[in-house]
């Protein structure tokens, strides 16, 4: 069985040499299009509320690669102030550099310091799931539960993540990626953290997103 620093460093490894490969493109966070990256982030966002929205809040971009959600949230102009997260220190380093200017009424930090991250009223986390390389599924689902539990704890007011579905056609499956089954994940946020939890798997493509509000 893999420990979690080692399932983490593989991880970090592989995230890292896709920006070295593509640079700052969804390619270089293994989606195929940008297209496809904003449908995922409309899903992942709707854990904020219009009354949340109405004021500012504080929103954790769990895994954020080079940055691209914080684009996303810009364009709307909600009154965020957005923390990026990510273990790949050449993802931080490229986010930081590609939003080093402020843009009103977003704020931004990035860190790659698990450790330093605050509780934040809402807390996202898009495709950090899905490779799991060589580690055992049942494993990589240990690693998935224990991650959805630091999502919960850093999050006042609700989270959001996605994953592969089980659902998807077994002939596109890959050995390396990790498909899980919506509804032991729905089943499993509704008993634990929350009455308040939606499933959305309506979005067309092989995937879906759990959203938890408190």
């Amino acid at each position: 069985m893999k420990s979690a620093d080692q399932i983490l460093a593989e991880v970090s490894d592989y995230y890292q040499a896709k920006l070295r490969e593509h640079g700052a493109t969804p390619r270089g966070v293994d989606w195929n299009s940008a297209e496809s990256q904003q449908l995922r982030f409309a899903q992942l966002l709707r854990v904020v509320s219009p009354a949340s929205a109405a004021s500012r809040f504080t929103l954790l971009d769990y895994g954020c690669g080079y940055g691209a959600l914080l684009d996303t949230l810009r364009g709307t102009g909600l009154p965020v102030d957005y923390l990026g997260y990510d273990i790949a220190p050449t993802m931080i380093a490229q986010a930081r550099a590609d939003h080093a200017q402020p843009l009103p009424p977003v704020t931004a930090q990035f860190t790659s310091d698990v450790a330093s991250l605050p509780r934040c009223d809402f807390v996202v986390a898009s495709g950090i799931f899905n490779v799991k390389l060589t580690t055992a599924a049942s494993d990589w689902r240990d690693y998935v539960l224990e991650t959805i539990e630091k999502l919960a704890s850093l999050a006042a007011r609700g989270f959001a993540f996605n994953m592969l579905t089980s659902y998807s056609d077994a002939d596109r499956m890959r050995a390396d990626l990790f498909y899980g089954d919506p509804t032991f994940f729905f089943d499993h946020c509704k008993r634990k953290y929350s009455r308040n939890v939606a499933l959305l798997h309506d979005y067309d493509l092989y995937e879906f997103t759990i959203i938890v509000r408190r």
